[in-house]
C-alpha cells in the first residue's frame, strides 16, 4: 500500500469520521466508489475524489486498507466541483480528455505538461510538441468534437503503478521523448499510469472515476510556450480549456467571461476618463479629476460612518525608520514587499501597512480603562513592491490606499468590537448594493509571530463572532497575516463573480512588541488586544470592482457624471448656466455641454460618460421655467419643474440609488 492512504481496523471493516461528525464503516478492501454509492448514495454523481485526514487526496477507485495504525479512525471528506481539490480534480481530468483527443487527430503530437490553473485564459492546459502540424483557433471545433466522442464513450478511468524502467522502456517505443525525461527527474522509483480506453499517460493524479463525467468544455484560448520555460528548449502549442460538470454551468461562465470583458475597469476606466497609468510609474494609478471624484465619494461615506461609530480619525506618516519595521516583525516578515530609503544616511521604509505607525500614536499618551476601547481610523496610503508580471489594473497596484482602522481594547471587550465591525461591514457593502457574500476565516501561515496560545484564542474569537451572527464560514489554513487570524469578507457581484474585500483580524503580538498598555480599574498595567480592521481593503481595488459590478453606470450618490446639462441653441446658454450654477451649489457634480453641436451628438456623448441624467434645454424650457430630464438608460425626455427635479435628486441620494 501506498504512504499516506492508512486507516483504521476494525472486524476487517474500516470506520471512517465524516465532516459532519458522523461515522461509517466500509468494507476493507472495497473502493471509495463502493463506499459512496452503498453508505452516501446522494453524493453518487457528483463525488469526484475523496480526501483523507486532511492532507491525501485520492482517486475514488482506490482500495480502502486496512492493514495498517489499527489505534487510529481517518477522517473522510468526499470531494465535488465545489471543492478546490474536486475542482482541480475535474479540472486535471479535462487536461487529460484534451491530449487524448489531440493524440487521437494528429499522430505527431507529443504531450508535455497538463496543469491545473486558476487565473488566465483557461483553468486548465496541455503544452504540447506538434513536430509537423500547425494548430489556429479555427482547429478548435475539431478537437472538441473529438473530445465529445471520448466523452459520450463514458470511458473507466485506470490507475496503473509502474517501475521507472518500465515506464522509460514503454515511453521509449512509443517515442515520447518529454515522457522520459519527466520519469528521470522523479525521486521515487515508481510511477502512476492514468488513462481512458487504449490512452494513457504518466501522472500523478487524482482523476474523475469516468470520462462521461466531463460533460461540457470549451477550448479557450492558444499560445507559444518553450519546454521548461526555457528560450533554448523547442518552442511548444499551449492550449487552454475550461470544464464544467453541466452546459447550464458552462453556458453561464461562458457568459460571465463576455460580460467581464465589456465590463473591464480598464477599458471602462479609459472611457470615462477616471484613471491611466503612466510608464514613468508602473503599477501606480493616476487619478484623474472624474475618477479623484469617485474616489473622494468613496472616502467621505466611510469617514462618516466611522465617525458615526465613534472612530477618530488619524494620519500616520508615508515614510518611517526601518527600526520600527523590525520592531513590529515586518521587516522578517514582509521585507521583500517593502521599498527602502536611506536618510541621512540611516535606512527608512516606505511603509506597506499603517499599524505600526498607529500603534506610535497609541504609546504616545498614557491610557485608562475608561477611555478604551480605542478606535483610530486611517485612510492611508501604502506602497508595496510587486512583481511587473501581477499587476492588473487597480486590481493589483504597488500604491494604494486603505480604509484602515485599528481599534485598542480590554480582552473582554474583544467579542463585542469584533460582532460590530462585521455588523459595520456588511452595512456598507450592501449600501453599494452587494447582497451575497461569502466569508472565510483565514488561519496562522507558516512565516508568523506570536504565541501559540494567543493565535488558538484569537481564532476561537473570529469564529464565535461568526457563530453568534449566524454567518456561515469556511477556513483557509495557513493564510492569516503575519501577525494574526482574520476574517476574510468576499462579495458576490453583478455577474456572479466573487471578490475578497474587507478583513477583521485580532492581534496579540504587536502590543507586546511596542509595549502598549493601559492602566485598569485596580490599578494595574495591561496589554490592550489590537484589532485591525478594513471594508473597502483597498479604496483602489474596491472602485475597480464597482466600476465593473455597475458597468461604470454608478448610482447616483457616487456617481462623477451625475448630471448633464444640454442646450440645444446657443440662445439658451444663460438658462443653462442659471441651472448649472443652481446644481453646483445644491452639492451634485453637474457640467455642461454648450457646444455648437447637434443636440443629438450632445446626447450620445454624455451617454457614453454614463450620465445619470441628461436635461435637455431649449426656447420651450426657457420660457416655461422647465426642464426635459433624460433619465441614464431611458430614450424618454419628460418635462417638469426645475424644484420637481431637484426633489428627484434628492430622493435618489438619500435612498442610495
Amino acid at each position: 500500500m501506498e504512504a499516506g492512504v492508512a486507516v483504521s481496523v476494525q472486524n476487517q471493516s474500516v470506520k471512517f469520521i465524516l465532516p459532519d461528525g458522523s461515522s461509517k464503516e466500509a468494507s476493507a478492501g472495497s473502493s471509495y466508489k463502493d463506499f459512496i454509492e452503498s453508505q452516501l448514495p446522494f453524493l453518487k454523481n457528483k463525488a469526484l475524489a475523496v480526501r483523507l485526514n486532511g492532507t491525501d487526496v485520492l482517486d475514488l477507485s482506490r482500495t480502502i486498507d486496512s492493514t495498517t495504525t489499527p489505534n487510529t479512525t481517518p477522517k473522510l471528506e468526499v470531494l465535488t466541483f465545489q471543492d478546490k481539490e474536486g475542482w482541480e480534480t475535474f479540472q486535471h481530468s479535462a487536461a487529460h480528455l484534451l491530449g487524448m483527443a489531440v493524440q487521437n487527430l494528429y499522430k505527431d503530437a507529443k504531450l508535455t505538461v497538463g496543469p491545473v490553473i486558476e487565473n488566465g485564459p483557461g483553468f486548465f492546459y496541455y503544452d504540447i510538441d506538434f513536430t509537423e502540424t500547425v494548430i489556429t483557433p479555427e482547429d478548435f471545433p475539431k478537437i472538441e468534437a473529438e473530445m465529445k466522442k471520448i466523452v459520450d464513450s463514458d470511458f473507466e478511468v485506470f490507475r496503473k503503478v509502474w517501475d521507472k524502467k518500465e515506464a522509460i522502456s514503454v515511453f521509449e517505443k512509443m517515442g515520447e521523448n518529454y515522457k522520459i525525461e519527466i520519469v528521470g527527474q522523479i525521486s521515487d522509483e515508481k510511477v502512476s499510469i492514468y488513462g481512458m480506453g487504449e490512452w494513457f499517460d504518466l501522472c500523478r493524479g487524482p482523476h474523475i472515476p469516468r470520462s462521461g463525467f466531463l460533460k461540457a468544455f470549451k477550448l479557450t484560448a492558444l499560445s507559444g510556450a518553450y519546454w521548461k520555460a526555457d528560450k533554448n528548449n523547442r518552442m511548444l502549442t499551449r492550449i487552454y480549456g475550461i470544464a464544467f460538470p453541466s452546459k447550464k454551468e458552462l453556458d453561464e461562465y461562458v457568459f460571465q467571461l463576455e460580460e467581464a470583458k465589456k465590463r473591464d475597469h480598464r477599458k471602462i476606466g479609459k472611457e470615462m476618463d477616471l484613471f491611466s497609468f503612466q510608464p514613468e510609474a508602473p503599477g501606480f494609478p493616476f487619478w484623474h479629476p472624474k475618477g479623484t471624484t469617485l474616489w473622494n465619494a468613496l472616502a467621505d461615506y466611510i469617514r462618516k460612518e466611522c465617525a458615526r461609530r465613534g472612530y477618530q480619525e488619524i494620519k500616520t506618516p508615508a515614510v518611517l525608520s526601518s527600526e520600527l519595521w523590525r520592531r513590529s516583525g515586518h521587516w522578517e516578515n514582509f521585507n521583500e514587499n517593502m521599498y527602502f530609503v536611506a536618510i541621512d544616511e540611516e535606512e527608512f521604509a516606505i511603509k506597506p501597512m499603517n499599524c505600526p505607525g498607529c500603534s506610535l500614536i497609541y504609546k504616545h499618551h498614557l491610557h485608562s480603562y475608561k477611555e478604551l476601547p480605542l478606535r483610530f481610523a486611517e485612510l492611508g496610503s501604502v506602497h508595496r513592491h510587486e512583481l511587473h508580471g501581477v499587476l492588473h489594473g487597480l486590481f493589483r497596484v504597488r500604491a494604494f490606499t486603505q480604509d484602515d482602522a485599528h481599534i485598542y481594547a480590554p480582552l473582554d471587550y474583544l467579542e463585542t468590537e469584533v460582532l460590530d465591525i462585521i455588523d459595520f461591514t456588511f452595512n456598507v457593502y450592501k449600501k453599494f448594493g452587494f447582497q451575497e457574500f461569502k466569508t472565510y476565516i483565514a488561519t496562522r501561515p507558516e512565516k508568523s509571530q506570536g504565541k501559540d496560545e494567543d493565535w488558538e484564542f484569537a481564532t476561537n474569537a473570529l469564529q464565535q463572532a461568526l457563530e453568534k451572527r449566524n454567518i456561515p464560514f469556511s477556513i483557509k489554513e495557513g493564510e492569516g497575516a503575519f501577525y494574526g487570524p482574520k476574517i476574510e469578507f468576499n462579495i458576490k457581484d453583478s455577474i456572479g463573480r466573487m471578490w475578497q474585500c474587507g478583513t477583521v483580524q485580532i492581534d496579540f503580538s504587536m502590543p507586546d512588541r511596542f509595549e502598549l498598555d493601559y492602566t485598569d480599574s485596580d490599578g494595574a498595567k495591561k496589554r490592550p488586544v489590537m484589532i485591525h480592521r478594513a471594508i473597502y481593503g483597498s479604496l483602489e481595488r474596491f472602485i475597480g470592482i464597482l466600476i465593473e459590478h455597475f458597468e461604470g453606470k454608478f448610482p447616483l450618490w457616487i456617481s462623477p457624471n451625475q448630471i448633464r446639462v444640454l442646450t440645444v441653441t446657443e440662445n439658451v446658454q444663460d438658462y443653462g448656466s442659471e441651472i448649472l450654477k443652481n446644481l453646483i451649489d445644491l452639492g451634485f457634480r453637474a457640467e455642461a455641454d454648450f457646444r455648437n453641436e447637434k443636440i443629438g451628438a450632445k446626447i450620445r456623448d454624455s451617454i457614453l460618460k454614463k450620465a445619470n441624467y441628461l436635461l435637455v434645454l431649449g426656447q420651450k424650457e426657457k420660457d416655461s421655467g422647465t426642464v426635459a430630464v433624460r433619465k441614464r438608460g431611458s430614450e424618454e425626455t419628460i418635462s417638469m419643474s426645475y424644484s420637481e427635479f431637484y426633489s428627484l435628486l434628492e430622493k435618489e441620494v438619500s435612498e442610495g440609488l
